[in-house]
């Protein structure tokens, strides 16, 4: 089972690379330009790339990005071991 949610990790993870690191990057720079140096126009661009209204898919990127986002936490988190059952060892070594 472990194995499985590796490989599904592992293949969230390398068709989101792109769309989240476009997403952080224009974000971080809509507040750099817009809050910072008041360039509303630059920021309106960048902010029309952030949410890619700029090719019209601002009603289906968030949701995208939010289920990939899901996905990588529900996959990171069943392989760290948390849900799972523990033995005890105490009867598992002893005899």
């Amino acid at each position: 089972m472990n194995r499985a949610f590796r490989k599904y990790h592992r293949q969230i993870a390398i068709i989101l690379c792109l769309p989240l690191f476009l997403t952080v990057l224009t974000g971080m720079c809509f507040t750099v330009v817009h809050e910072w140096f008041h360039q509303r126009e630059l920021g309106e661009l960048i902010l029309h790339i952030h949410t890619l209204e700029i090719i019209h898919l601002e009603k289906i990127y968030p949701i995208f990005n939010g289920l990939g986002l899901i996905g990588l936490l529900i996959t990171g988190l069943s392989m760290t071991g948390l849900f799972h059952k523990r033995t005890d060892s105490k009867s598992k070594y002893s005899s």
